[in-house]
């Protein structure tokens, strides 16, 4: 069995990997996001996404850009536990990290063959225009009804008490990380 945790590549061997498979001629298949409480509706995703193509890399929000994304409070977990948890999945190839705000250099890098990204984002697909003038395409998945990150953390918050998923009056203290 593979050790998941050789799926975590930095960019530059990722980049390097995307050489290897091109040549190889496997088809690449690329989606992002922060992962930061895994559900359902993430493993729907995950496994739609593989079913495009022979490999599935995900770009993984860095602490700092999901931070920036999604506010003070998050992310919940670290990114080397969301890179572990996502590497374990059997879908999923490779696991790069990026740390700007969305990851349109990466995409641009990487010219994956099919880019795909949840349809509540039919609106803007980030590195789409690079995708597409390479000669490859953007599938957009169908989500999976009342399953969120942000309505696991109001379950939660809710069943435990302390405010709300975007951090009013609850959560954890503006000076802790997520990985103490």
């Amino acid at each position: 069995m593979r050790d998941f945790k050789s799926k975590i590549l930095t960019r530059e061997a990722m980049n390097a990997e995307r050489a290897r498979l091109k040549a190889d001629g496997k088809t690449v298949v690329f989606t992002n996001g922060c992962f930061d409480i895994l559900h359902r509706g993430h493993i729907t995703y995950l496994n739609f996404a593989r079913a495009q193509g022979d490999v599935l890399v995900i770009g993984m929000n860095s602490d700092a850009s999901v931070q920036r994304n999604k506010g003070e409070g998050r992310p919940i977990n670290c990114e080397e536990d969301r890179a572990e948890v996502l590497a374990s999945l059997e879908c999923v190839d490779h696991v790069v990290l990026f740390d700007e705000d969305e990851p349109a250099a990466l995409i641009g890098e990487l010219l994956p063959d099919v880019l795909v990204k949840g349809e509540d984002w039919a609106h803007y697909v980030s590195g789409c225009e690079a995708v597409e003038a390479a000669g490859g395409k953007v599938v957009l998945a169908k989500m999976v009804e009342g399953r969120s990150t942000t309505g696991t953390i109001e379950k939660v918050l809710n069943v435990y008490g302390g405010g709300s998923a975007d951090n009013e009056g609850g959560g954890r203290n503006a000076d802790q990380t997520a990985c103490t």
